[in-house]
């Protein structure tokens, strides 16, 4: 075994399961295990992504999550890395793992279609600055992600790509809009994924795909194009990498113009169960228990029982749990809902008749009614956001932090643009999670269990305004008290 910091050089046609501490596919590792195995010398970036490019030959036909998939490319980068390690100059923990990017993230060179057949295709002329960041700490960049049409739908549904499949079952979504980022990682595309999310588009298909999608606070990641609820974060099946990834995506960006100021955060810190075991962080932790969306479809059980559960588990341990009555309204909903569907609708007005049909109709059927809002009336809808914000706030303010579900349902059908298949009631799913944007609070997706049907239930774990480690820790005790999870797809273990 090499010693830390001088990997030995591994020859790319050695099998890395055949060394000392590698027991399974790479392609199943995670980063943090990766990092261990390249410092250590048991197995290397170019073993790593071919694990990767072989899950990925094996399952993409079928899940339809990749865009700009460039294989050579990444060959490249991974053989650079395997150089930094085989010398001890890896620049990160990160260096050499494999990684895609949400296809609205600009990567030079590469065009961004938003998931529509209407958008002008155009390279990119520079990284935005989630992608600079993997970049600069030598991570392989593998693909791109797919999305929806422009990003507006919960699912994977797309005017420009292939449908974007579930991994957990193919019928159905992975939800959205990081779809293809949250099908890649629970099917073994490599261990970090990176989604954006202003309504939920991290943390609901992580609850579908049985992943980790970790929402940060407002301005906590520097993202360009900034805008109102908008944030990128990373997805992964641990929290441990979420973290690793918090700590190179966390630094500062001047062309974010909404950016939080810099700040030295020990993001491993976050992440390291203490000595005494989860009782030491539980005790005495204010856990907040909200069931009630307020507005919406009506929760399932599944998702109700896992949130009591994840309570209880905290409980156990000393944490002290009360109810979070409903604060948001209907009002606040349609609010939001009308002042997007104004924008949507400027947006498409702004595009050539003949490229504006070749979007999805259901889109167009949605944003229709903007087209007729006074004034006024999209002032008031804006207003709901200021409102939105100020109720999520004080709702949590008596809790370090707040569990609930983190969508009322189980994924719908692949092809539905959203669970209720109505274009005029698109948002009615998203109670849980969209005033967290609004609202700027930190909030992670958690897998916890399976349904009746065997998919994935998740909880969210919510924390104040820019309380991203205390949102970290907690999912951290509550990876640790759930055991080993709910396991992987079957179409995974089929793939190997």
């Amino acid at each position: 075994m090499g010693t830390p910091g001088h990997a030995r050089e591994l020859s790319t046609a050695e099998d890395p399961a055949s060394r000392p501490g590698v027991s399974r596919d790479l392609a199943d590792c995670s980063a943090a295990e990766l990092a261990a195995l390249f410092r250590a010398g048991d197995a290397g970036p170019v073993q790593a992504l071919e694990a990767v490019l072989a899950r990925i030959a094996r399952l993409e036909p079928t899940l339809n999550a990749l865009w700009a998939f460039e294989p050579e490319r990444a060959r490249a980068a991974a053989r650079e890395s395997q150089v930094r390690w085989a010398r001890g100059a890896a620049r990160s923990a990160l260096d050499g793992v494999p990684v895609t990017l949400k296809e609205n993230i600009a990567t030079a060179g590469v065009a961004m279609p938003l998931g529509s057949a209407a958008t002008p295709l155009a390279p990119a002329a520079a990284d935005a600055p989630p992608a600079a960041r993997l970049a600069e700490a030598g991570a392989v960049r593998v693909a791109k992600t797919t999305m929806p049409d422009w990003g507006m739908l919960t699912s994977g549904l797309s005017s420009f790509h292939a449908l974007a499949r579930n991994p957990w079952d193919p019928a159905r979504t992975p939800g959205g809009s990081s779809a293809g980022a949250a099908a890649a990682c629970a099917a073994g595309y490599g261990p970090l994924h990176l989604g954006t999310d202003i309504g939920g588009s991290i943390r609901l298909p992580a609850n579908w795909c049985g992943v980790v999608g970790f929402k940060p606070s407002g301005g906590r990641v520097p993202i360009q194009p900034p805008y109102i609820g908008r944030v990128a974060g990373p997805m992964a099946r641990t929290v441990e990498d979420c973290a690793l990834a918090m700590a190179v995506l966390a630094q500062p960006d001047a062309r974010d113009t909404m950016a939080l100021p810099a700040q030295a955060l020990d993001w491993a810190g976050s992440v390291a169960v203490p000595e005494g075991g989860p009782g030491a962080i539980c005790r005495g932790l204010r856990v907040g228990l909200w069931l009630d969306p307020g507005w919406g479809l009506a929760p399932e059980p599944a998702p109700l029982a896992a949130a009591r559960a994840a309570a209880e588990a905290l409980a156990r341990e000393g944490a002290q749990v009360a109810e979070v009555p409903a604060f948001m309204t209907r009002t606040m909903a349609d609010g939001l809902n009308d002042f997007w569907r104004t924008r949507a609708w400027a947006d498409l007005q702004a595009l050539a008749p003949a490229a504006r049909a070749r979007g999805l109709p259901c889109i167009a059927q949605w944003a229709e009614a903007g087209g007729r809002f006074s004034g006024e009336h999209v002032f008031r809808a804006f207003s709901q956001i200021g409102a939105t914000r100020e109720a999520a706030v004080a709702a949590c303010a008596p809790f370090d932090v707040v569990l609930s579900p983190v969508c009322p349902v189980a994924a719908p059908p692949a092809h539905w643009p959203s669970p209720t298949n109505d274009p005029l009631r698109a948002m009615e799913h998203i109670a849980y999670t969209v005033p967290f944007n609004m609202s700027e609070q930190p909030a992670l997706a958690l897998p916890w269990t399976l349904d009746a049907a065997g998919m994935p239930v998740g909880v969210q774990i919510t924390g104040p305004r820019h309380g991203d480690l205390a949102v970290l820790r907690v999912a951290r005790v509550l990876e640790v008290l759930r055991g080993p999870g709910p396991g992987e797809p079957a179409l995974v273990h089929s793939a190997r």
